[in-house]
This record gives C-alpha cells, sequence and structure tokens, in this order.
C-alpha cells in the first residue's frame, strides 16, 4: 500500500492504482459503486495528474496469463495428466517421485485456481495455451513479417546456439521430468529446435569474419569485406618455438610498452593465465588476467584499464576474441598455438589474430614446435587478405591509418542508471597516504555495516571503497612515470609465486 510498485496495483475506498510494468506512469480508476467514473494517469513518485482518459488498456505484467474459462480448461487438463503421471510412476516403484510430483503439481493448480498465477506457470504453458503436445511454440519470431530479412551477426558462433540452445534445454527438462519434479507437458515449454528456426525465417545475412561450413552452404551470395577505410591491413605473422616462449614474451611485451602500446595473450586454461600473470607481475608488468570467473562489468573495466594503461597487457583465454575493438593492442601474442582443439581451431586462431588489427603496427606471435592444418589455413586466410588489402592501398593511393577512438566506460553509464549515492568527501589531489586511510575507514564501516546487517549500506560503501581503490591505482601509475616511490593498497591477492629458468622454460619452484 506504501510503494506503487511496477506490476503493482492497490486499492483505497472507491479508488484503484495501476503501475504497468511497461509504462513510467501510473493509472488511477476512480469508480461510483460499480460505475468508472474517472480514469487518470498521474506520476507515481509525486501523485501530480498528468492527463485524464476516456478508456486505457491495461496488459498482464506476464504473458502467462489466461482468461477464466481457458485456465479451467487448463486445470482439468493439467490433473488428467498428473494422474495418468503418477499411475506410471507408481506401476515403475518410484513412489518419492511421485509424492514430489503430486505435492508439487497439486499446490501449483491451487495457486491457479485462486490467483491464475503460480512460481513455475511457464511449465504449463501447453495446457494454459491450449496447444497440442510437441507443437511449435510461440515466439517473437510469429510476429515478423513475411517478408522480414534478419541479420545474425558472428553467426559462427550463433548459429551453433540456434542449434544447442533446444538441446540443452530438453536435456534439463528430461532431468526435472524424471526425477518427479516437473510434468511431461513441460518439455512443450521450450526453444524453438532448429529446423523450426529455419522454417521460420525468410531472408538471412549471416555477418562473420570466420564463417563457418552451414552459412557457406546456405549462402546464395557470398560477399567478403576485406579492405577498411582507414586503410590498415591485417596484422603480420610470426611462429616461434616453445622454447624459451615465456623470456621471448617478456621482451616483445617490453618493447611494446616502451611505445606505450597494448599487448593481449592467450593461454589454453585459467590456471595458466593466472600463473602468467603472477609470474608477469613479479616482472614488474602492468597485467591483468580475463577469463570466465571474472564478472562480466569487471570485464568491461579491464578492458577499458587496458585502454588507459592502467594495465598493459591482458592474459586471456577465450575471451580475448569477437567483438574486442581495442586500438591500442599492436601486440597478440598465443601460447600453445600448435595444441589443436576449439581453443586453437581455425575460426579461433582468425579471430584471435584480429585483435591486432586495429593497430598499425600490429603484429602476432605464435609460439608452437610445429604448424598445425588449423594454424596453416589461419595463416593463410591472414596472408591472403592483406595481400588483398596491400594491393588496394597501392591502386588507390591509400596511406593506412590508425584508428583514434574515444575511450567510453559503459560501466559508468550503468552507474548513472543506478540509485544516486554521495561521494565519500575526497578531492582528487588527496595525498596517498589519506587516501589508503580512507580505504582502510571504509572497509572497517562496510564489514560493521554487514555484521548489523545493514547490507544496503554495506553495498555503498563498497562502491565508494572501489572507486577509491581505483584512484589509488592512476596515482601509482602516474607515479611510477615519473620514477616516484608508490604505495600499493588494493585487495589482498595470492602470495606471488617464483620461477627459476629451466630448459628455457618457467617452472615453479616447490
Amino acid at each position: 500500500d506504501y510503494d506503487l510498485a511496477r506490476a503493482r496495483f492497490r486499492v483505497r475506498g472507491d479508488t484503484l492504482e495501476i503501475m504497468p510494468a511497461y509504462e513510467d506512469v501510473a493509472v488511477r480508476v476512480e469508480f461510483f459503486g460499480d460505475d468508472v467514473e474517472r480514469i487518470v494517469e498521474l506520476d507515481p513518485l509525486t501523485g501530480e495528474i498528468l492527463s485524464e482518459r476516456a478508456q486505457i488498456d491495461i496488459y498482464p505484467a506476464k504473458h502467462f496469463v489466461t482468461s477464466r474459462e481457458k485456465l479451467e480448461d487448463a486445470v482439468v487438463e493439467i490433473e488428467q495428466e498428473l494422474d495418468e503421471r503418477l499411475i506410471g510412476l507408481r506401476e515403475e516403484g518410484r513412489v518419492l517421485e511421485a509424492q514430489r510430483l503430486e505435492h508439487r503439481t497439486r499446490y501449483d493448480l491451487e495457486m491457479l485456481r485462486e490467483t491464475g498465477y503460480c512460481a513455475g506457470v511457464e511449465n504449463y504453458s501447453q495446457p494454459l495455451g491450449r496447444r497440442p503436445r510437441g507443437s511449435t511454440p510461440w515466439t517473437l519470431m510469429d510476429y515478423l513479417p513475411d517478408d522480414h530479412l534478419l541479420i545474425i551477426d558472428e553467426s559462427h558462433m550463433a548459429v551453433p546456439q540456434l542449434r544447442g540452445m533446444f538441446h540443452g534445454e530438453m536435456s534439463r527438462k528430461d532431468a526435472l521430468i524424471d526425477f518427479g519434479f516437473r510434468l511431461p507437458s513441460a518439455r512443450d515449454n521450450r526453444p524453438l529446435n532448429f529446423e523450426e528456426f529455419e522454417r521460420c525465417v525468410n531472408q538471412v545475412v549471416y555477418v562473420s569474419a570466420t564463417p563457418a561450413a552451414y552459412e557457406m552452404q546456405h549462402s546464395s551470395q557470398v560477399v567478403e569485406q576485406v579492405i577498411r577505410p582507414t586503410g590498415l591491413l591485417d596484422p603480420t605473422l610470426e611462429v616461434k618455438p616453445t622454447r624459451g616462449q615465456i623470456d621471448d614474451l617478456l621482451e616483445q611485451i617490453g618493447r611494446r610498452t616502451a611505445k606505450g602500446e597494448r599487448a593481449l595473450v592467450t593461454t589454453l586454461t585459467k590456471r595458466m593465465a593466472e600463473e602468467l600473470t603472477d609470474y608477469l607481475r613479479e616482472m614488474n608488468v602492468k597485467v591483468h588476467y580475463l577469463h570466465s570467473e571474472v564478472d562480466t562489468l569487471k570485464r568491461t573495466e579491464i578492458l577499458r584499464d587496458l585502454r588507459l594503461g592502467v594495465h598493459d597487457v591482458v592474459v586471456g583465454i577465450n575471451l580475448l576474441r569477437e567483438g574486442l575493438d581495442l586500438p591500442e593492442v599492436s601486440l597478440v601474442a598465443v601460447l600453445d598455438a600448435d595444441k589443436e582443439g576449439y581453443l586453437r581451431s581455425t575460426s579461433s586462431l582468425v579471430q584471435t589474430i584480429g585483435r591486432a588489427a586495429r593497430h598499425l603496427d600490429g603484429h602476432v606471435i605464435m609460439y608452437a614446435d610445429r604448424i598445425t592444418d588449423s594454424m596453416r589455413q589461419a595463416i593463410d586466410e591472414t596472408e591472403r587478405r592483406r595481400a588483398l588489402q596491400t594491393a588496394f592501398n597501392e591502386r588507390e593511393g591509400i596511406q593506412p591509418e590508425g584508428i583514434r577512438k574515444a575511450i567510453r566506460d559503459i560501466t559508468e553509464s550503468i552507474r548513472e542508471l543506478a540509485e544516486p549515492r554521495a561521494a565519500y568527501g575526497v578531492r582528487q589531489d588527496m595525498p596517498k597516504d589519506d587516501l589508503a586511510r580512507v580505504v582502510k575507514q571504509l572497509e572497517s564501516e562496510m564489514k560493521e555495516a554487514a555484521r548489523q546487517l545493514e547490507f544496503e549500506k554495506a553495498a555503498l560503501l563498497r562502491d565508494e571503497m572501489v572507486d577509491l581503490r581505483r584512484l589509488l591505482v592512476a596515482q601509482e601509475v602516474a607515479d611510477r612515470g615519473a620514477g616516484g616511490e608508490t604505495v600499493s593498497v588494493r585487495r589482498a591477492e595470492p602470495e606471488p609465486r617464483s620461477y627459476e629458468k629451466a630448459g628455457g622454460r618457467r617452472r615453479r619452484k616447490r
């Protein structure tokens, strides 16, 4: 009654106020007995009346809502299916699964009768929608006109996802049904399978730097976009032996950082990425790792910090591929490039090589003791594109130019959309020692707030502490550049691992 939030309503006397899930304004309906006397739109925060309406349409907050008649028919169908399933489970001697299914389903049916909704209502979408068993589900594709054009970006990744999402969902649903959590009709709440998807689409444009066999076979016309408006060429390639690869990598990174450029390094496993990061950090390289266990927003911050110069190197596995546009990166190093597999396939290598294609002096080093078929195909394709680009530039008199791109921070725009919070009262020029004391004070206040179960306050203090730590890091970077002393204040990290030389490779001391 106090908070008119989205998808909520409240009743006060003869006045009904509704906050639709899809609107920024609330609706007030005033009754006189059973008659609607007045309909107005109002600001949900101030209560100010914005406009008066003769009529208004209110849509359900969720799309699994149906009429009372259809709901009653669906409840009967669900009960019939439940009885049949319980008989089957008990005949198989699966008493626990039968009891679990009966308890859950009868509770859901009671909620549907009383409120028209229940938790997990989507699992009853087939009877609620009055659809035949096994029929094609309704999707957003049904809203497209008959002459629509569908564009699938990064199709070499998206098309396999379209194939896999159906099978992954069926595997999950089969487990739920088998253990008595859901009725068999829950299988009909699913994505389209690939054959259904193909029937839904009209014209498709597949966009990819590394199209797979499916796209090539199903395309009536293939158009290559090899020439860049800036005249930039694909990077140069080099294959080096794995013996002494870490020493060579350090030297290559040093050359790039001396010129204010950045580097990406790809490994095969998370452990390798973290251990290499620790070692490079011991060698005074500004480095960070990037893999799937890093929070999504944190990944964006790491890549932004790479462009800003907070980091000179980012070590990753499979995330340093599609979609990364980093003009400052001039070196991409691929460790263990001769280990055939998903991470070292032709398309993966071509995508990784492309991360250096935004820089005028882009260069890729593959560390390998042999050239695999995937490496050969990736090298040949890159050299073919580079030859076409070079010939075009010479013919048109184009001088390649580097990309100048503003460093935008998507995380800042997300913070702007979030609830505003007051700054802690620190100045950009505050001495590092004072800043470190503020960080320690904030940390103590955050822990105390958490002990008092004031989690919202603790979260705000944590965010402020993160911002101040970032300011400290920026000051450290500036001091290193000026040759001054630095004070390190950051989250506790694992003890640095020490390495010793052994046959040209690095081996951790035991």
